[in-house]
């Protein structure tokens, strides 16, 4: 599933294409993805100017001139694609369930093969308020996150502290991927208890998720299966990794004295090294 650098990725993409341009036309090709999507949605983005492309945690939101937002996420296989005026493909492909067509004849599609992803609308001024958002983290590169902040949420939790990277009330948008590197630049053992990530451990841990995410961010994120960016481009990161998916390889900062483990934790797969990890 694409995390935040993906999202943050694609919501770049679509901000330069998308806002200050009206919505000519909405084609609304199923009525359901994961969830059923609104039955007006078509009558509600027609005609709209788009005024801010945003991200909350992995939800892309697109603001519209009346306030209402529409709020997309990708799923397991969702991608947006954008065709440029003149470069629209002439067929359509048939898992594309949403395609929005602007003023100035930019294509934009809501592809989703395993329709996992989900397409919802909130009200002018309620976008807070919508149930998909309630409850949510703090953002990792919002100003406000730091060591303190990371360490008050996770006190009291004895849940290993991958696990609590992953719960989106501790922290918006890390999944998998970034959850191990970021432990493994912290030196934080994936199996520590979250409750005893305090102090300068904690802030580490905030840096290091911070350093990460910014790092994917500037290289397109990480394209496994499905994810591509806006323009149909593979993001770069997966090159980067210094842990995920490098089991048996050496540690890239212990070099040859060291490998990469990997354990089930939760029914996901945890690549660490355990002598830089503790």
């Amino acid at each position: 599933m694409p995390e935040l650098p993906e999202v943050e990725t694609v919501v770049r993409g679509l901000a330069r294409h998308m806002v200050g341009r009206h919505i000519r036309r909405v084609e609304k090709n199923r009525p359901d993805l994961r969830a059923p999507m609104p039955v007006d949605l078509v009558a509600r983005l027609e005609g709209r100017r788009v005024a801010a492309v945003r991200r909350r945690a992995k939800y892309i939101l697109v603001e519209l001139d009346d306030g209402t937002v529409v709020l997309a996420h990708l799923g397991m296989s969702g991608r947006i694609t954008i065709a440029l005026p003149g470069q629209a493909p002439n067929r359509q492909d048939p898992h594309d369930h949403v395609v929005l067509h602007l003023d100035d004849g930019t294509v934009l599609r809501f592809n989703d093969a395993r329709r996992f992803g989900r397409i919802d609308l909130a009200e002018p001024g309620a976008l807070e308020a919508h149930p998909l958002l309630v409850g949510i983290g703090p953002e990792p590169l919002g100003p406000e996150f730091d060591g303190a902040l990371l360490a008050a949420a996770l006190a009291g939790r004895r849940t290993p502290i991958k696990a609590a990277l992953l719960d989106q009330r501790v922290v918006a948008g890390i999944g998998n991927i970034y959850a191990c590197e970021a432990l493994h630049l912290a030196r934080l053992s994936p199996s520590r208890l979250a409750m005893t990530v305090v102090g300068a451990r904690a802030d580490r841990l905030a840096a290091a998720i911070r350093d990460v995410l910014e790092r994917a961010i500037a290289a397109g994120g990480s394209s496994i299966r499905d994810y591509v960016q806006t323009s149909g481009e593979l993001g770069y990161f997966q090159h980067d990794w210094t842990v995920y998916g490098r089991e048996g390889e050496p540690c890239r900062r212990c070099a040859a004295s060291a490998s990469v483990r990997r354990v089930a934790q939760a029914g996901r797969s945890t690549f660490y090294c355990a002598r830089c990890q503790r």
